[in-house]
């Protein structure tokens, strides 16, 4: 896949794609969906096939004072967007000028004239431009007056009818729910960053932790879970079971949310590294303990417990 952050550095040769168009934050079954029917219409016309999204996302930005609401920062979003097969992804950087820029000069400027795309495909809840005032509707006539397709994707749902949404996926996070968010997502939500010193008090009773801090992720329920984690080695991705308690850590008076992933079995130095950590299953909701013995009596029924749901799958 291919990374263009401004159409100005697009080579004539990629021009003509047929996009999907989207913040795709999730990249879950119904993005899927929508990112699916473009590369199939790109095979059908025998054009490349484009996601094009907008970075920081533009939530941040219309309500910078919002909680951590990301399901996937952009380095997972370009992960998961490469994993499907696309050929190129256009990233619009979304501030305040952007904001301001009207639904036709979007149109004008990006697609057309950035672009040149040969057809767009967007879900049915799309908007776009100064004040929202675009939709697949004003995409439709734009696309008859300036020559390219449009096609939008209607809502999507499971079995039971349920819509796969971003916003499902989050209430299913903050509920404690990961199973019904990776159900949504089609694959384990999961957090990534870079392993940072902690203050090692898990080492001192045999469970070392990993320690990420969140970032922009999205805080989910606060407390224990079975997890995966992912690290690189050689390219490959290698996955290792094990426990990680997501808070501020109240029975050490801690104050900043962190992820501090055990894994089991193993004894490796990952300080710096970057560590991919699926949340399986929610175990139990953060508590204080009246002892950090108590505290370390818990931990061991903690792992028993994730090694279970983990080997039961």
């Amino acid at each position: 896949m291919r990374l263009y952050r401004h159409t100005a550095d697009l080579p004539a040769e990629e021009r003509g794609a047929v996009v999907a168009l989207g913040n795709f934050d999730g990249v879950h079954r119904g993005h899927q969906t929508v990112i699916g029917t473009a590369q199939r219409l790109a095979a059908e016309l025998g054009a490349p096939s484009a996601v094009v999204t907008f970075e920081p996302h533009p939530r941040s930005v219309f309500r910078p004072d919002d909680p951590p609401f990301r399901l996937t920062p952009f380095r997972v979003k370009t992960r998961h967007i490469e994993a499907l097969g696309v050929d190129q992804l256009i990233v619009c950087h979304f501030d305040d000028g952007f904001r301001h820029k009207t639904a036709q000069a979007f149109v004008d400027e990006i697609l057309v004239g950035g672009l040149g795309v040969r057809h767009v495909v967007c879900g049915y809840d799309f908007l776009f431009g100064h004040k929202r005032s675009g939709d697949p509707a004003f995409l439709l006539q734009a696309g008859r007056a300036q020559g390219f397709g449009v096609t939008e994707v209607g809502p999507v749902s499971d079995e039971q009818g349920g819509i796969y949404s971003s916003t499902r996926v989050r209430d299913a996070l903050t509920a404690g729910r990961p199973r019904e968010a990776a159900h949504v997502l089609g694959h384990p939500w999961e957090i990534e960053g870079r392993v940072v010193h902690g203050d090692q008090r898990g080492r001192t009773i045999g469970f070392p932790t990993a320690n990420i801090e969140l970032g922009e992720y999205l805080r989910p329920a606060f407390g224990v879970y079975a997890v995966r984690a992912g690290i690189d080695r050689a390219g490959e991705t290698v996955w290792l079971p094990g426990v990680a308690n997501l808070g501020a850590r109240p029975t050490v008076d801690g104050t900043v949310a962190r992820l501090e992933a055990h894994l089991f079995d193993v004894d490796l130095d990952l300080y710096d590294l970057h560590l991919r950590v699926q949340m399986i299953d929610f175990l139990r909701p953060e508590m204080k303990f009246p002892s950090f013995d108590a505290l370390k009596d818990q931990i061991v029924q903690d792992a028993a417990a994730a090694r279970a749901v983990l080997a039961a799958g």
